[in-house]
């Protein structure tokens, strides 16, 4: 028998047969092909001859030995194929048996059992021996061989859950998924010496329902959101983003923070009040806001409620409030927002002192609060081992000082030159000077022309006002505040000096026409603090659904 090989025109397959009209593509495919005959084929090569011709001539000697290996590979090749074949079929035949005996598995609640009671996880760590039902999302999941382990969580906190027996078997367990949504029944347990889980307890599950699937395959949660993925496609995906753990973790913090500082309020016996959002004045400069058409008007959204709380010191003494403001500013620092929560307090009767000591305490009390606090502490250890607490007394550190420190350390403005006095100190000299003294910072005395128009100037000095930063290590700028103008001469010259119209102000003016009085106010962005409190590198990550230059999804 002879079988023909062409390695230009022929095919190694089903539709090669070895003839000179369909010839083989290798002489080892060929040897493959007839190893079961009584004797092997003799092998004839398409060779091209300028001078006798092309044509079909017998394989060499040393070219037959070499598809004779080739051909020993392609029998062992086809040995393991079958194998892995017959290994394939063999796993899908067993788990086609297990998955019919798991549909044959009913899960049925023990009605013997004691009646499950209804809570909360983090109640659950108290219930140790007690029967509990618990709800909430498949946060973890892990097969083992007569196992199933869940951790479930609920917002409130993470639970260890064991199935086992037929609730392990059964085909829905073979169905669960991350981010799923189930019930569970089961006895609360202490942890073994030397085992590790959340509130130290695990479920031993006895009964659960499905209360809904969430998909697998290309839509599964982990290919929603992918460790390592983009921050952009991250922020798209931010409603799924939030049920990571630190991510929740921060929005806890960010709760007990704001918990914290309404504690510090109410123990001052300062007042809350809700100013309006939409305004028709400016506080920050004209740049920065955001306008909006008002019933045939011209609106803003606030940048600021410093004006509208100093409306009500005559009738209410001290007050703050906690709200939204906005900034228009094209900036995309990591620490710049279009929307941020905004603290914001005006109090009177107090000199440029007490507002500095009214600063440290504030900042110092709030912070051991939310220390202090059962869930955020232990969060705040987790996100920041190394954070510490700030004590008083803060630095005080000057405007002019500060210059002389930054060209002292050869740090240069924006310009690339030596500071001198009169310049901004943008964010990354203000940085480097901050995390460099390792310090919380006042820094005070600023030039009367890089701060606004209500601020009252230092009787010491006029050229710099009784203003105040607060600079924290590793955030920069977390306060900003000032005594305010008590004059209405001094503040009709600060319209005058920054061109600003006094007329729609005319609410804002009487209150220093229908009794005055020595006052001053702050602002705290509440995302800027928490990047500092949580060690976070961005306060896009301290806002449940950050809003900064074009972002405003979902």
């Amino acid at each position: 028998m002879s079988l023909f090989i062409n390695e230009s025109t022929g095919v190694d397959g089903v539709s090669a047969t070895g003839t000179e009209e369909q010839p083989f593509k290798s002489p080892a495919y060929a040897l493959f092909t007839a190893r079961e005959a009584s004797e092997e084929p003799k092998l004839l090569v398409f060779k091209q001859d300028a001078e006798k011709g092309d044509g079909f001539v017998e394989i060499s000697a040393s070219a037959l030995k070499k598809a004779r290996k080739g051909c020993e590979g392609l029998v062992k090749k086809q040995a393991k194929q079958l194998e892995q074949e017959k290994r394939k079929q063999e796993q899908e035949e067993k788990e086609a048996a297990k998955k019919l005996e798991s549909l044959n598995i009913t899960i049925q609640q023990d009605c013997s059992l004691p009646e499950a009671q209804k809570c909360k996880i983090a109640k659950s760590y108290d219930a140790v021996d007690q029967r509990v039902k618990v709800s909430g999302w498949v946060h973890r999941l892990r097969s083992g061989k007569n196992h199933v382990f869940v951790v479930l969580r609920d917002g409130t906190g993470f639970l260890q859950a064991v199935l086992t027996g037929d609730l392990a078997l059964a085909y829905q367990t073979s169905t669960l998924t991350l981010e799923s949504t189930i019930t569970l029944y089961g006895n609360v347990s202490k942890l073994p010496e030397g085992k590790v889980a959340p509130g130290g307890v695990e479920l031993l599950v006895d009964y659960y329902e499905i209360v809904s699937l969430a998909p697998s395959g290309e839509d599964a949660f982990t290919n929603k959101i992918a460790e390592g993925a983009d921050p952009s496609l991250l922020l798209d995906q931010r409603h799924l983003a939030l049920r990571g753990e630190t991510l929740s973790a921060v929005m806890k913090v960010r709760a007990a923070f704001l918990r914290s500082i309404r504690r510090f309020y109410d123990e001052e016996s300062i007042c809350e009040v809700t100013p309006p959002c939409m305004v028709q004045t400016q506080v920050e400069g004209g740049s920065t806001l955001f306008k909006l058409g008002y019933y045939g008007e011209e609106a803003f959204l606030t940048q600021s409620s410093q004006l509208y709380l100093e409306t009500c010191l005559a009738s209410l003494g001290d007050v703050y409030c906690i709200q939204e403001s906005f900034r228009a500013e094209k900036s995309h620092t990591r620490r710049h927002l279009s929307e941020y929560t905004h603290i914001e307090a005006e109090l009177c009767f107090l000199s440029f002192e007490d507002l500095l000591a009214h600063l440290e305490k504030l900042i110092t009390k709030t912070i051991q609060y939310v220390l202090e606090d059962p869930v955020a502490g232990p969060l705040v250890k987790q996100l920041n081992p190394t954070f510490k607490a700030p004590t008083m007394p803060f630095m005080r550190l000057e405007y002019k000082d500060a210059i002389t420190w930054l060209n002292d350390h050869d740090i240069k403005n924006e310009e690339g030159e030596a500071f001198k006095f009169g310049d901004d100190i943008a964010e990354a000299a203000e940085r480097k000077m901050t995390d460099t003294i390792g310090l919380p910072i006042f820094l005070t005395r600023f030039p009367l022309e890089i701060k606004s128009f209500y601020m009252k100037r230092c009787p010491d000095d006029l050229s710099v006002t009784e203003s105040v930063d607060v600079l924290m290590p590793n955030v920069g700028e977390i306060t900003g505040g000032s005594m305010r103008i008590e004059s209405t001469e001094e503040l009709m010259a600060g319209f005058a000096r920054e061109g600003i119209s006094a007329d729609p102000y005319y609410w804002f003016v009487d209150q220093r026409k229908y009794g005055s009085c020595p006052h001053g106010g702050y602002g705290i962005g509440t995302e800027r603090i928490l990047a500092w409190l949580c060690d976070r590198y961005t306060v896009r990550d301290c806002s449940l659904y950050p809003r900064f230059t074009g972002r405003c999804k979902p």
